[in-house]
């Protein structure tokens, strides 16, 4: 039986949906947005809350404090932890054993170990620790783990059995490692896929977040009311970010949600009633806004909604000093955030001072002793459902220390079917697919055989850059499927990423598509499809020119305008970012040797796909509803895949990622590149026609990107990003010279120097060395500039703020 949702289909059951929803607006306008009460179905135990009471008797005014604080294990040391006792502490998406990212998950457990010891051996009353991570797609800070397919993939699989399977295989992983806390599942319903979240949502529909939250959160924890429940193989789960964060203004990271109360419980809470009702132990707080007020010191949200009406008795975690940008804080003083309902403050680095602030605080009445212990005792009513008390150390623990568990063989079935399910067929013009196995079939695109693009964010790494196929032991990049599945049937793969050949073959397979981001560092300005060179494209234009079927598989964490693409395409095949299991793939693309069909393609759109490149926001129900594929669409095999040229139109000024600042020789709208002094400009082609600009210094002078207004890049700084660009140097400079952003300067004549003439070059300069040298990162201009005291000749190509592999501390040479 044929199961596919025709495009027809999809439009009459929007049109059918929509009078439901402006129904349930009106019904929720009526009632002001008032949430639903919900009835966890783990029960209030009256040991525990007895047990609790004894607790909070003894623990002294600091034990008490010290528990409503979460430092990162990158900054706070075991033996800093044993003066304190702080209730948690949590390893961020760049902290590792020894700073180490690919730190073997040995040096994890010892880890685990360390801090467990630091908690329970000691003077007074000892209250054990829990380690929280971002295991968002299997446990992937972990070298050698499964990883899954990111939750837009998931998404498109509609298929909350396996996502249950998903939490369990994760929560296991974790347990290896010593880690008992998963600051995941995202319940984020992204609605403008200008966002660098978006493929941490499993969908732009609510129905799809509701239907999966509580799944997911019983395959991490395990069913409540059931011995299983937080048991030996189960981790403590937290829903986040409460409330919004995929739904605001313009896509933009920690901005602002406008929605009215309806509009926020109905969209962008409707994963929270079944999480909690699952039994979920933790929600973290948002780091948003909601209509101009921050999340974190929300108290109509933190304590109205999330406590009172919905009746979570769990533990509201904050984001990664979060607190610190509600109004009137700081990162060690937020008084309002805790007063607002936050019980745990992630306080990386911000430990020590909020430790000592909130301790002050709480003694001058600011903050009540009764809000104290209310906060105190969710956190140890956590701690004791989780049996922590009752705990030995991690790597004494039933499943600890099993390494062959990370990426076992039937955890990565489970990863494999996932990808199988997550892949969704846009185009199969005159049937092409499913391709036969024993062809000669060539693999090209910079994505087949590259784990750390196909696995993108949150995978190692926070930003899932700086890593490489040797760090996925227990992976398979999509090539290596590829060539798997040929081989065994008699064929015949060749790997070429730029596609040349030397034997003709019988098709090509091109994967390519959006390099690893996480969080704002992914956030764009438009959704175009829009790398620094289009040699995709040109690749894709190449082959088929030769005449050559190409088979398209784009590699992304969200829907972009990609219609050049897709007409330079005999099939198209979003696969979102995939994961470890590259093979899952293959075992869709190719058919039994005997031409039956192997594996239909099941995945169905859980994000509409636009249409044209200024369409943001665009989601199923909207009145101006026009996407190219709708919300559910999906093709299989037998339907008719055929697709009639689209247009290639684009409007004027857009295509710049949101870290760009030159590229393509293009710059953002109202921005220009302008030189001062002894130095003129040219432009010159380097992947393509102007792309590029040739600088000719005859003395001193300077050439700089001028904003039309200074530029925030305080968000920026505080992460491991820097200004990186692309040059090359036809004739080394004759005196100083200074890369400055901002009013900070860095030599780089030394740097420049040691670049062979004639051949393009990167630098990477991190932001933190200009914050170094003074500058003020809220209110930037120049963003870029290159300042030479004597002669040189510099191209300059692609300039950005991005994540880079490089030495923090290496702030350019004279």
């Amino acid at each position: 039986m044929m199961r596919r949702l025709f495009l027809g289909a999809a439009l009459c059951a929007l049109a059918a949906a929509a009078p439901a929803q402006t129904a349930g607006t009106e019904e929720a306008s009526a009632d002001g947005g008032r949430w639903p009460a919900v009835h966890s179905r783990v029960a209030r135990d009256p040991a525990i809350e007895a047990r609790i009471d004894g607790l909070l008797a003894r623990m002294s005014l600091e034990q008490k404090v010290a528990q409503v604080i979460q430092p990162d294990i990158a900054s706070i040391t075991p033996e800093q932890y044993a003066r304190y006792n702080f209730g948690s502490i949590l390893a961020g998406g760049n902290s590792d054993p020894g700073g180490v990212p690919t730190a073997p998950a040995a040096e994890w457990l010892a880890l685990a170990d360390r801090f467990w010891d630091a908690s329970m051996h000691g003077p007074g009353l000892r209250i054990p620790v829990m380690w929280g991570i971002d295991a968002v797609h299997g446990h992937a800070n972990i070298v050698g783990a499964t990883i899954f397919p990111q939750n837009i993939g998931l998404g498109a699989m509609r298929d909350p059995d396996l996502i249950r399977r998903i939490g369990e295989v994760t929560a296991l992983e974790m347990r290896v490692t010593g880690i008992d806390w998963d600051f995941s599942p995202t319940l984020a319903v992204a609605r403008d896929d200008r966002w660098g979240r978006s493929y941490e949502s499993f969908s732009e529909n609510p129905e799809v977040v509701r239907a999966y939250a509580g799944a997911m959160i019983e395959g991490l924890q395990g069913r409540p009311a059931t011995p299983d429940f937080l048991g030996p193989a189960h981790v403590i789960a937290t829903a986040k970010h409460f409330v919004g964060d995929g739904g605001t203004d313009g896509g933009h990271d920690q901005g602002d949600n406008l929605s009215s109360d309806a509009e926020l419980r109905d969209i962008h809470g409707a994963g929270y009633p079944p999480a909690i009702e699952a039994g979920v132990q933790a929600v973290m707080a948002s780091f948003s806004r909601v209509r101009g007020e921050k999340v974190h010191g929300d108290r109509d949200l933190l304590t109205g909604v999330l406590r009172d009406q919905i009746g979570f008795d769990g533990l509201v975690v904050g984001d990664w000093n979060a607190h610190g940008q509600v109004d009137g804080c700081s990162n060690t003083s937020c008084p309002q955030s805790f007063n607002a309902g936050l019980d745990m403050f992630m306080a990386p680095d911000s430990w020590e001072g909020l430790y000592d602030n909130t301790l002050a605080q709480v003694r001058s009445g600011e903050i009540s002793m009764a809000r104290l212990d209310e906060a105190v005792r969710r956190i140890l009513r956590v701690k004791l459902r989780a049996r922590l008390f009752d705990e030995v150390r991690p790597s004494q623990r039933p499943f600890a220390g099993r390494f062959d568990l990370l990426g076992a063989p039937d955890h990565r079935a489970v990863a494999r079917q996932a990808v199988r399910e997550s892949l969704v067929l846009l185009k199969n013009q005159n049937h092409l697919l499913p391709l036969r196995p024993g062809a000669r079939v060539l693999v090209a695109g910079d994505g087949a055989d590259n784990i750390p693009k196909q696995a993108g964010g949150w995978t190692i790494t926070w930003q899932g850059t700086g890593t490489t196929n040797a760090d996925f032991p227990n992976a398979q990049s999509i090539w290596g499927g590829i060539r798997e599945t040929v081989e065994a049937a008699g064929g015949h793969a060749t790997l070429s990423a730029d596609g040349s050949f030397t034997d003709r073959p019988d098709v090509a397979i091109v994967v390519f598509g959006e390099n690893p981001y996480a969080e704002f560092v992914g956030d764009r300005r438009s959704i175009e499809y829009s790398p620094a060179d289009d040699s995709d494209l040109q690749l894709l234009r190449r082959l088929r020119a030769q005449g050559i079927p190409v088979v398209s598989v784009f590699l992304s964490g969200r829907p972009l305008w990609v219609n050049p693409e897709i007409n330079a395409s005999d099939a198209f095949v979003a696969a979102f970012l995939p994961g470890s299991e590259g093979g899952g793939v293959a075992d869709v693309l190719f058919a039994n040797p005997d031409g039956s069909v192997r594996n239909d393609f099941r995945g169905r759109l859980s994000f509409s796909w636009p249409r044209r490149p200024d369409q943001m926001p665009l989601n199923v129900g909207d009145s101006n509803y026009d996407p190219l594929f709708p919300y559910g669409y999906g093709l299989r095999y037998a339907d008719n895949g055929d697709l009639a040229p689209l247009s290639e139109d684009r409007p004027a000024g857009g295509g710049l990622p949101e870290g760009v600042l030159f590229g393509r020789g293009a710059l953002p709208p109202g921005w220009r590149l302008a030189s001062e002094g002894e130095v003129s400009l040219r432009n010159i082609d380097r992947r393509a026609q102007e792309d590029s600009r040739l600088a000719t210094w005859r003395g001193a002078g300077r050439i700089a990107i001028l904003p039309g207004q200074p530029v925030d890049l305080s968000r920026e700084a505080t992460g491991e990003l820097s200004l990186v660009f692309e040059y090359r140097i036809d004739a080394a400079p004759a005196g100083p010279v200074s890369l400055r952003l901002g009013s900070a300067a860095l030599p780089i004549a030394g740097d420049l120097r040691g670049a062979p003439v004639g051949q393009w070059r990167t630098l990477i300069m991190p932001l933190r060395c200009f914050a170094r040298a003074g500058a003020t990162t809220d209110a930037v201009s120049p963003p870029f500039a290159i300042e030479s005291d004597g002669a040189m000749t510099m191209a300059l190509s692609d300039v950005r703020i991005a994540s880079a592999a490089v030495d923090q501390d290496h702030c350019g040479r004279p």
